[in-house]
């Protein structure tokens, strides 16, 4: 049985943490909701990204929910989030409203974001083995591929609020059903001009029987297009 959210718990993509999702999360408490927005282990600017590895992640949004007592919740994962989240989902399944997946990757049982595409295989296992702490870093000019439509300036100042992201989060894998399973709406929510996935938003919302809703902009239209954004988590 669907659930009204009380309470929506984001959870950021990769090189990214909470920060990303203010403007959302200011449009989603001036509408009466209360919002956590997740950073993930090894991607606060003084964390170490060493050693990490999925499960990390997937523990932390756990523990943020469990530990904040938090019931009926819209679970909401961007981009890479997708992995954490679905993880995470089949722990908390009972305390969920529903699941969103926005602009995000739908992780295929046992198979890592890595073997997702074979381009960004080869650029993200040289930066890994490149890497003294086996992390991941985003170049200048590969932002404008996560914000198409915006402007040098704009493109530069994102640029410089992104952290390398432990690479263990891309070589690993998830080994659990689709969320599909938990008995929780799902929805799948698409940029118009995204970018950036591994593979076609279209494909990924597939996965689990769904087609996605699409808004404008690119991979991060929540910092673009924030009120559009809001908007469609509150009717998702």
């Amino acid at each position: 049985m669907s659930r009204t959210p009380s309470t929506f718990v984001l959870v950021s993509g990769a090189w990214q943490g909470g920060w990303v999702w203010q403007p959302v999360a200011r449009r989603l408490r001036a509408a009466g909701h209360e919002v956590v927005t997740l950073t993930m282990p090894g991607l606060a600017a003084e964390d170490s990204r060493a050693g990490l590895h999925l499960s990390d992640a997937v523990d932390h949004v756990v523990r943020e929910i469990e530990g904040r007592d938090l019931h009926d919740v819209a679970l909401v994962g961007h981009s890479w989030g997708g992995y954490p989240v679905t993880g995470a989902a089949h722990e908390v399944h009972d305390r969920l409203a529903k699941i969103v997946y926005y602009n995000a990757l739908v992780p295929a049982r046992g198979v890592p974001l890595i073997d997702e595409n074979e381009e960004y295989a080869r650029i993200l296992q040289a930066a890994i083995e490149a890497s003294p702490d086996g992390s991941v870093p985003v170049l200048l000019e590969q932002v404008p591929v996560l914000m198409p439509d915006q402007s040098e300036d704009a493109r530069k100042l994102f640029f410089e609020l992104l952290t390398p992201q432990p690479g263990g989060y891309f070589l690993e894998s998830l080994d659990v059903p689709d969320v599909t399973a938990l008995g929780v709406p799902v929805a799948y929510v698409l940029g118009e001009d995204d970018q950036a996935l591994a593979r076609p938003g279209t494909e990924l919302a597939a996965r689990i029987g769904l087609t996605p809703v699409m808004i404008s902009g690119g991979h991060q239209s929540m910092l673009t297009h924030p009120d559009e954004v809001a908007e469609t988590l509150l009717k998702s």
